[in-house]
């Protein structure tokens, strides 16, 4: 995959395929029902497109913004691996999701300040987002004093953007070693965000092959418009959010 970079504009869109595969969904499901089969759909043709196993890809359910109410239709339908942006608003609405459905797993991915490591670490099973030694150092000093040891990627910087979080690709590896020998975190993948306005593909490929180098087996990338593409290049967990769940309003309520 670190080779030549196909061309993602032959993939077919995700939004095509998820409305293709929404519309031979059996009668009777609900919308959040639907919504979910389509999106597997699309994942496990595309998994298949690429020569990869069965299974091997992880659907994360990205409800940030959503309300409980939105959220409870997919859980329903089976869905369990979800992700949040911000700690403030997952606290509100998870718990008791979670109280419901205790075999969910909760990804943090967005930023995550210092000041809310000790919430994070106590509510999510994946934090996606480290990107800094003294991020590092109060996920590790947290781990230690609350007996919590959610599993950490790296969040890699792929477009180098100066406005947007993550470590730079060419820091990433001596990141990945300090949090590994200094402060004993659990890092067993990397994650990345690609420009909006650049081919996903270059930086899918870049993603993998640093994954490769370091020998970890996780890599979260890929979002509603480009999950394909990042199955194609070896994600491991695509983050899909307005597949699922439709263009997201401002505000949400508990």
């Amino acid at each position: 995959m670190g080779g030549t970079v196909p061309d993602s504009s032959s993939s077919l869109s995700a939004s095509a395929s998820a409305s293709a595969a929404s519309a031979s969904a059996p009668a009777g499901l609900t919308p959040g029902a639907e919504t979910l089969n389509a999106v597997r759909g699309t994942i496990a043709a595309a998994t298949t497109a690429a020569g990869r196993e069965p299974g091997s890809v992880t659907l994360v359910a990205v409800s940030k913004t959503q309300p409980a109410a939105a959220i409870l239709p997919f859980l329903q339908a089976g869905q369990r691996v979800f992700g949040e942006n911000r700690v403030q608003e997952a606290s509100r609405k998870w718990p008791e999701l979670r109280a419901a459905y205790p075999d969910c797993r909760l990804h943090l991915i967005g930023p995550l300040q210092t000041n809310k490591v000790r919430e994070a670490v106590a509510l999510f099973d994946v934090i996606e987002t480290v990107d800094r030694p003294r991020l590092a150092e109060a996920l590790a000093a947290e781990r230690v004093r609350s007996g919590r040891h959610p599993v950490c990627y790296v969040e890699v910087n792929t477009g180098e953007e100066p406005q947007k979080a993550g470590i730079m690709p060419l820091q990433a590896e001596a990141f990945v070693a300090a949090c590994r020998e200094t402060w004993k975190l659990p890092v067993t993948g990397l994650m990345a965000i690609p420009p909006q306005d650049e081919d996903p593909a270059l930086h899918f490929a870049l993603l993998h092959d640093l994954a490769q180098r370091l020998g970890l087996p996780a890599i979260s990338m890929g979002m509603s418009a480009d999950y394909p593409v990042a199955i194609r290049f070896g994600a491991t967990h695509v983050r899909v959010g307005t597949a699922l769940f439709g263009e997201r309003t401002a505000h949400v309520s508990p």
